[in-house]
C-alpha cells in the first residue's frame, strides 16, 4: 500500500493527540486511550468492518480537541470529533462518531433500563448532553441512515471501560486508518 504524505500527516495528528492527552481520565476508571483501544477491540471482536472499527477507536477524539467542561471531559465531543473526522475520513467513520452521544440519548428514551447500565460518568454526561430524547427526537434518530452503526458503537463504548484490560496498541490500527484515508481521498 502506498501511503501519501497527507495520510502520514493525519496519522501523525492522531498519534500526537493520543500521546499528548490519551493518558487523561474522564471519570471512567481508565484513560481515554485505554477506553478508545478497548472500544476498538470490541468492534474488532464482533466482526465490524474497518470503518466502524476505526470509528470505535476514534469515537472520543473530540475530548482531545476542546477544553473540558468539567472532570468528565468535553460534553459535545461527539460534534467536535465528528467534524474533525469528517474532514479526513469517509462518512462511514465520522457519522457513527457524530451520533454516538445521540445513540445514548436514544437508548435511554426507548429502553428505560438502559440508563441503569450506564457508568456514573456516562449518566452525568447524559444530563449535560440533553438527557433522554423526546419521542419526536427518537423518531427522527430512528430514521437516520447511520443509526445502526451509531448504536453498535454506543454499546461498545459502554463496555470499553475495564481497568487493566490488555488490548492491541494504537499502532495495530495504522493500516486500517491508511486504507480509510485513501478511500476518503478517492470519494467524490
Amino acid at each position: 500500500m502506498t501511503v501519501s504524505t497527507h495520510d502520514e500527516l493525519v496519522l501523525g495528528e492522531i498519534e500526537a493527540l493520543f500521546e499528548a492527552q490519551g493518558r487523561e481520565t474522564y471519570g471512567e476508571g481508565v484513560t481515554i486511550e485505554a477506553h478508545s483501544l478497548q472500544t476498538a477491540a470490541l468492534a474488532l471482536a464482533e466482526g465490524a468492518d474497518e470503518a466502524l472499527i476505526v470509528a470505535a477507536l476514534l469515537h472520543d477524539i473530540g475530548h482531545f480537541l476542546e477544553l473540558r467542561d468539567d472532570r468528565f471531559g468535553y460534553h459535545k465531543h461527539d460534534r467536535s470529533g465528528g467534524d474533525w473526522l469528517a474532514a479526513r475520513f469517509p462518512a462511514s467513520v465520522g457519522e457513527p462518531v457524530r451520533l454516538h452521544v445521540a445513540a445514548k440519548r436514544y437508548l435511554c428514551a426507548v429502553d428505560p433500563r438502559y440508563r441503569e447500565t450506564l457508568s456514573a460518568a456516562s449518566q452525568h454526561s447524559l444530563e449535560k448532553q440533553g438527557g433522554p430524547m423526546t419521542a419526536e427526537q427518537a423518531a427522527e434518530f430512528a430514521r437516520n441512515p447511520h443509526r445502526e452503526r451509531a448504536l453498535r458503537l454506543r454499546r461498545w463504548d459502554d463496555r470499553g471501560k475495564v481497568p487493566g484490560l490488555e488490548v492491541w496498541p494504537l499502532a495495530r490500527y495504522r493500516s486500517m486508518i491508511f486504507r480509510l484515508l485513501q478511500a476518503s481521498e478517492r470519494a467524490p
